[in-house]
């Protein structure tokens, strides 16, 4: 075992100067720096505060703003909506499972029929300005069993990614995978294409 000095004893056992002993110092040293002050000025309290100018005139109102006019808030450079085509409609939900009903109405056939008018449906869940981001969105599609792909589009003078999913043959199929995705917390919005 080794043997500790008395110093180092000492120095380890001992607590110190107390706390308290440090803030009555601080306080004692304070009322004596305020004393000395006083005492410099005469007694005179009202030389150390500031005194205001009793000659200070207020400046004179000109027909110039001093401030300018709040701009206007900054709209977003990015729509959902505008990244459509021109050729591409949103399907209002209301519209989408009346289409459906009138197709679940008519005579079954063998395989779902397509839109008599050509159009195709789509399903466009996301657009990002990064491709990370549709990406990760892609994947969490993917969770619920639904196939989605990446489309970038250049809008405004940048490139977007858009998360997409379809064709698909008929507005009730359409309303069935939006369906699927709205139960796993994905809004996505439908699109008929011309």
């Amino acid at each position: 075992m080794a043997r500790r000095s008395k110093n180092q004893a000492k120095r380890n056992g001992s607590q110190g100067t107390p706390g308290w002993v440090w803030l009555l110092g601080g306080l004692v040293l304070g009322a004596v720096i305020v004393v000395v002050l006083l005492v410099r000025n005469g007694g005179d309290v009202g030389q150390l505060v500031p005194k205001p100018d009793p000659e200070a005139r207020a400046p004179v109102a000109t027909d110039e703003p001093v401030a300018q006019d709040a701009p206007e808030p900054r709209k977003p450079k990015y729509d959902f909506y505008d990244v459509l085509r021109d050729k591409e409609v949103v399907i209002p939900d209301a519209e989408l499972a009346a289409q459906a009903r009138a197709e679940a109405e008519s005579p079954p056939a063998t395989e779902p029929a397509p839109a008599a008018d050509g159009a195709r449906f789509l399903i466009q869940a996301g657009a990002f300005r990064s491709s990370s981001d549709a990406e990760a969105l892609k994947a969490r599609i993917a969770l619920t069993g639904e196939v989605a792909r990446v489309e970038p589009a250049q809008i405004e003078g940048g490139t977007i990614y858009r998360v997409r999913l379809g064709p698909y043959p008929n507005a009730a199929s359409l309303a069935a995978a939006k369906g699927a995705l709205g139960n796993h917390g994905i809004e996505a919005l439908a699109i008929r294409a011309e």
